[in-house]
């Protein structure tokens, strides 16, 4: 029977894959008391490919990078799952990370990241919100657009 978080994401229509395996020498997740820290996810959907790929405030919009955001919060929720096992363990979202993968003067950083929040209180209601921090940077991994890592509390 699926808990309340997964019922929610249905009622999205947002279906967790497989979580991907770590890109180089580090764990996908690490557990640590009533923490979870979920590594860097980046803007990749069902079916491995990138959501959005280059630059904001270059060759992607504004609003195909809050599509990415978004898209790296559901890899960093198919995180969780398998950390946990079940989404309804999740307390509180308690920050989110982004790094944007930003053209020279681009500063719509934390517009973007509304992606990946947005989602997150979608999902968890008041649970979902969190503390944020949003930083442009020169490149991503496979010039992704987006990649979002994320802290949780967890029973």
């Amino acid at each position: 029977m699926a808990g309340i978080v997964e019922t929610r994401l249905n009622e999205l229509g947002i279906v967790l894959s497989a979580p991907r395996a770590p890109m180089a020498n580090y764990v996908p997740f690490v557990r640590t008391g009533g923490m979870l820290t979920v590594s860097g996810q980046v803007c990749i959907d069902g079916d491995g490919k990138l959501v959005a790929k280059g630059q904001l405030g270059g060759a992607v919009s504004l609003e195909d990078g809050q599509k990415a955001a978004r898209a790296c919060a559901i890899n960093l929720l198919a995180q969780v799952k398998a950390a946990l096992g079940d989404l309804d363990k999740v307390v509180r979202v308690v920050r989110l990370g982004g790094f944007i993968n930003s053209a020279p003067g681009f500063s719509e950083g934390p517009k973007v990241m509304n992606g990946a929040s947005d989602l997150m209180v979608a999902v968890f209601g008041d649970r979902g919100r969190h503390a944020r921090s949003t930083v442009g940077v020169a490149a991503l991994p496979a010039d992704a657009a987006v990649e979002v890592e994320g802290l949780f509390e967890v029973s």
